[in-house]
């Protein structure tokens, strides 16, 4: 089951208390407080995992939370710190905060991690705020909660080259032809359910010789469910997966130009790409190869010429072929190889991360203000006899 979106809610673990306490030695008769600090929360990230595919283990178990942190100690012992939570996730997921829609980080590389709930700090025990002046204080903090959000995990697809284009225009057929991917094919529309990756060799199979002839180009091939018009809008399967569009670095538009399609080639173009530009302005500027499918079924190669026409007027590369007999299929896979050549691997994206709270902000060890609460009214100091 395929599973590119999930919903969950993560918490950092609560920071321990401070503890209060005094030194009660039979020879140390002024011992002092030895309340240790609290131990701090544990916090929870996201981590990218290049063995993981889909979202589904977030599917059904939605709430994270990371161990608290251990309540202070006398003899100034410091509370254990909870331990860290790492989620694994699928390399090309993107995290939002559910309320505020706001992008928290894009896992794009393999290993990248970033900070989705911070633990909370651990409260100061009694031994933080002795003072000449106030030798026996029985102050102390409470820990700070941990931070909790509610995250919405986005999964988009990573490969070069996107295969787009209206139901039964042989994209199915044609993945399965230049990789070794195996998607369900049949002659009806909506035969894809979900998107299929296939690694293609763009120079020829099998591995390098002794001689040391290389494996030569590869790409990453995507077979995206058939869009219909309206996709942008939830028509059809669409909507679901026009997100996964967005990463790749080429689009091949197939067209079905066999004479048991009736369907006008050029407008079948126009509406897939209204829907893609209609979908996200990241996919106007994308390269685009137009291809022609089911050469062997197609008798009269009007609407063909027509379709190459128009291409040639709108300055577009433009392929026919027949999957089924191989026709064309290796010049079509070379042509796409040159084309992802020429087009330059975007950068990795900078981890984002909203901002934490202010409590969660104050770095550990920070100075005891000597303006605490209740200053006023704090014993008098102990004098030496």
């Amino acid at each position: 089951m395929f599973a590119d979106e999930a919903k969950i809610m993560v918490k950092g673990g609560d920071g321990g208390n401070g503890c209060v306490a005094f030194r009660r030695e039979k020879y140390v008769p002024r011992g002092g407080p030895s309340g240790g600090d609290g131990g701090h929360g544990g916090s929870i990230y996201l981590e990218a995992n290049p063995n993981d595919n889909t979202l589904l283990r977030y599917r059904y178990n939605r709430e994270f939370k990371a161990d608290r942190g251990r309540h202070g100690e006398g003899s100034n012992c410091t509370g254990h710190s909870g331990d860290d939570m790492i989620l694994q996730v699928p390399v090309g997921t993107v995290a939002f905060d559910e309320q505020t829609g706001a992008t928290i980080a894009d896992l794009a590389a393999p290993g990248q991690r970033v900070l989705v709930a911070q633990g909370g700090r651990g409260g100061r025990g009694n031994q933080n705020f002795a003072k000449p002046w106030h030798q026996a204080p029985r102050e102390h903090e409470d820990g700070s909660p941990g931070e909790e959000r509610h995250l919405r995990l986005e999964l988009k697809l990573l490969a070069d080259v996107g295969l787009v284009g209206f139901p039964n225009a042989g994209k199915s057929t044609l993945i399965s032809v230049i990789s070794a991917a195996r998607p369900k094919i049949a002659n009806y529309p909506f035969t894809t359910l979900e998107p299929n990756l296939g690694v293609v060799n763009a120079d020829g199979l099998g591995s390098a010789s002794k001689e040391g002839r290389e494996l030569g180009r590869t790409f990453v091939v995507a077979d995206l469910p058939g869009l219909i018009e309206g996709a942008h809008e939830g028509a059809g399967l669409g909507i679901r997966f026009l997100k996964h569009v967005e990463r790749t670095r080429l689009l091949v538009h197939l067209i079905d130009t066999s004479d048991a399609n009736a369907d006008d080639p050029v407008r079948s173009f126009e509406v897939i790409n209204g829907e893609l530009h209609a979908f996200s302005e990241k996919l106007i500027d994308k390269p685009v190869i137009v291809v022609a499918t089911k050469l062997d079924a197609t008798t009269d190669r009007t609407r063909l010429e027509e379709l190459r026409e128009f291409c040639k007027e709108k300055n577009l590369e433009f392929h026919s072929i027949s999957a089924a007999t191989g026709d064309g299929v290796r010049d079509l896979v070379r042509a796409i190889a040159d084309a992802l050549d020429k087009i330059p691997r975007p950068a990795p994206d900078a981890t984002l991360h909203l901002p934490l709270s202010e409590t969660e902000d104050a770095e550990e060890g920070s100075e005891i203000d000597e303006n605490e609460p209740g200053a006023d009214s704090l014993p008098t100091p102990i004098k030496e006899s």
